[in-house]
This record gives structure tokens, sequence and C-alpha cells, in this order.
């Protein structure tokens, strides 16, 4: 990580078991690393918002574009059409496994249908809870009550946009049997940390790794932390399928029960299993990915570690500018056995005291600018009238105060994430947010 990231230098060196308050404390140790150069930078000009130049002229139209395919996954979709066939899903989990190094996997339709299959490979009883973010994608959390589990709702750190550990563990019952964690954007969740209280409270660990296709810490592949994980492969995520999704097992037991659940045919299930009677009918759902998306999947994968670090390539250019600014952060654990990704925003935070604007002036400002920012309100579960409903749930989940959540929400400004080489871009960003900056005195 560069030496501007959050946490502050003067944070203790075991950055990986933080306190919250290390994220929440805006120092005067961020302002004081700020050169004089970067924060008045742009001061002589004018802002857009008054009438003054735009800083970003340059075009946007394809430095987002997302997905890229190429010649390789249009003949892979025109091989189909020519000889259809399902054989690029068992092709794709073979790749998959190899990828992660894991014994089990099975494709699903979408992620959605993978988290539902891992609900019902649980086998837990009704009432049992299961903690896991309110931030997070309602596909994390509500297939749950298909199967009478209970989502208990835990806070986010809001500089890293993941799991917090230690409100994790104030949240723990009798009836707590399961923790998942949510890898936000392509950033790993602190998984030592929640994989040693889990083992010493007897809690099964999940993973739900759909946007962080690729990241891993301490050199271990996200999805492999827990007894199983998910992946979706969705359009927007960093391995582009248009729809799909992966399950991954660790136990056999796991797989087997999952595949039965979703796919009819039982593919991969040995005869001896004692699900392998249910085949021709399986347990009620047909949750089979497309092989469209297989071919496609199996595309993407090629490349997929390179594209990783040319976007943390791209990325760190932008923002290692950018945290020189005073009270501005991106989302980072602070880490350095972290090997992250990027993909759908870039994800900064600002706090209000150090910079002396509010985070919507700020937007409003580098909107004027031609930057693409926002100010992102990503919908919190918990939230949600759905959860406060009796008739959907078995248990009906209990609905907490999530400060962290909230604040992640109020302080955040979302940029693009460019999905191609853009100096350009990028320059004229830098130049923006230094202008805006320089002028924080008029803007408040």
């Amino acid at each position: 990580m560069n030496s501007h990231s959050f946490p502050p230098t003067n944070a203790p060196k075991d950055s990986a078991r933080l306190p919250r308050r290390y994220f929440l404390a805006g120092t005067g140790t961020a302002a004081a690393v700020v050169t004089m150069a970067a924060a008045n930078s742009g001061s002589k000009e004018k802002l857009a918002l008054f009438g003054g130049p735009k800083s970003v002229t340059h075009p946007h139209d394809d430095a987002t574009r997302w997905p890229r395919y190429g010649r390789e996954e249009e003949e892979a979709i025109l091989e189909l059409i020519r000889h259809p066939s399902y054989d690029p899903n068992k092709a794709l989990e073979e790749d998959w496994k190899t990828f992660l190094n894991v014994p089990y996997a099975k494709a699903h339709f979408n992620g959605t249908s993978a988290l539902t299959s891992m609900f019902f490979a649980l086998n837990l009883p009704p009432g049992s809870e299961i903690l896991v973010p309110s931030y997070t994608f309602f596909a994390t959390i509500l297939p749950m009550r298909l199967f009478g589990l209970v989502p208990v709702f835990v806070d986010i750190n809001p500089r890293t946009l993941n799991m917090d550990p230690e409100d994790a563990k104030k949240r723990l019952t009798p009836r707590t049997k399961a923790v998942l964690p949510v890898h936000w954007i392509g950033l790993p969740a602190d998984m030592d940390v929640i994989c040693d209280w889990a083992n010493e409270k007897g809690l099964i660990v999940l993973e739900d790794c759909a946007h962080a296709h690729g990241a891993k810490l301490q050199g271990r592949p996200m999805g492999t932390w827990g007894r199983m994980a998910i992946f979706s492969y969705q359009m927007t995520k960093p391995l582009p399928a248009i729809e799909g999704g992966m399950g991954v097992y660790q136990h056999k037991e796991d797989f087997e029960r999952a595949t039965a659940f979703g796919n009819y045919e039982m593919p991969g299930i040995p005869e001896d299993s004692p699900y392998y009677k249910y085949k021709g009918s399986g347990l009620g759902v047909k949750f089979r990915m497309h092989p469209f998306a297989a071919a496609l999947a199996r595309c993407q994968l090629k490349g997929l570690e390179e594209r990783n670090a040319a976007g943390v390539r791209q990325v760190r250019k932008l923002n290692d500018a950018l945290l020189e600014l005073p009270g501005l952060y991106e989302q980072s654990s602070g880490r350095q056995d972290v090997t992250r990704l990027h993909y759908s925003w870039n994800m900064l935070f600002v706090d209000e005291k150090i910079v002396g604007v509010s985070r919507d002036r700020l937007v409003e400002a580098l909107k004027a600018e031609g930057v693409q920012a926002s100010g992102l309100h990503y919908t919190l579960q918990h939230q949600l009238p759905v959860y406060t409903e009796p008739e959907w749930w078995h248990h009906l989940p209990e609905i907490p105060e999530l400060p962290g959540s909230v604040q992640a929400n109020a302080t955040n400004i979302a940029l693009p994430y460019f999905t191609t080489e853009v100096p350009e871009l990028v320059e004229q960003y830098i130049r923006a947010f230094r202008k805006v900056w320089a002028h924080r005195s008029e803007l408040a």
C-alpha cells in the first residue's frame, strides 16, 4: 500500500487487527503529510461551478466500458451455436478448481442461485443465525429465509466496507451457527481474524466472493478460507460472463447437497452418494449455468490476474496523487499482506472536519469540473421492509443500529473504475481534485 493510505502512519504495526477507531478518527497526521503544492495547485483557476473552465474534457466513452470481449469470446459462442452442448459448464468447473486449488466446484445460473444452494447445503435447523453485513447485495442475505435461517446484521468498518469482526463478536448468541463476510469491491475481509474467532466459537465460515475473483490474503485466494464460498460472473463483475455463478466447497457432503438442490442430472455426484437417488428430479429447482456464460467465463479467466494487476496499477496512478489532499482517504484495510483488485467503483472517503466542506458540496464541485463522481448511497439491507414483515420469516430478524454502514454512505465519493489505460483522464481527474481542494474556503 502507498504511504498515504489509511490507517495513519502512527497506528500500531499489526494493522490487520486494528480497532475501528483508527479508521473513524480524523487526525492531524493525515493532513500533515500533504504538500503545499498539492493543496494549493489550481488555486488561481476559477471553479467550473462558478463559471470557470472544466478540468476534465477527455471523453469517458471507452474508459469505463465493461465487459471487454474480443475475438476469442466471439469464437467460443459461435462454436456453441454450431455444436450445442453443456460441455463448457464442466470445463469451467475444472478450470475454477485448478485456479483456486479447491476440491469441489459447481457452476450455477448466477451468484444468487449459488448462495441459495450454499444455504441449503448448510442443512441447519430453522432459527439458526448467520452473521452477515447489511452493506451487501440482497442475494447475500434474503435466500436465507427459504430455509428458516435468520440473518444477524453486522456493521462494517466504514473505511474498508467489509465486516467489522469486533462488531460481529458483540452479536454472537447461542443460536449463531455461521459467519458470512463479503469481500467488498475486491478488498479481502480480515479472514484470518474472522476464522480464528469462528474456530474458537465453533462457527461455520462462509464467503461471498462475488467481487473478489483472484483477490488474496497472505497469498491465499478468497474463496478458500471458508467451508463454502460463492462467486458471481454477472456482467459488471471482475470476471464477466453476462450472467453466471460458482459455488466452491471444501467438503464432499456440501458439494453433493448443493448440487442435488439445483441440478436434477446430478453431475459429478457418484452413484454411491445418498443424493444420487434424486437423479432425474433433483430437490426442487434448476440452477444450471447457461453454457454460453460458461464459455465466456472460461475465456475471461485466462487473463484475469493480468487484468486485475493492470487495474490496480491504474487506480494507484490516480489515488496516490489524490491521497495527498487533506481529509481524503481510499477504501483500504492498511494491510500489507493483501492482494486486492478493483472493479465498478473507486471508493474514496472524506473527513469533512479536515476538509472543511461537506461531502455533497465537494461532489457538486467535482461534477461541475467534469469528474464522474457521486455520493453513493448503497442500499443497506437492514433498512428494507422485507426484513420487518413476519410473513416472510421463520424467525423475524432483529433490526440493529449500524453506524459504520451509515457513515460509509455519508462520507464516500465514488469514482468510476477505469477499465483501460487512460492517462489523460487520470491527469485531468487529479487536476480537478486539486482545483476543488484549493477552493475549499469558497465552497464552504
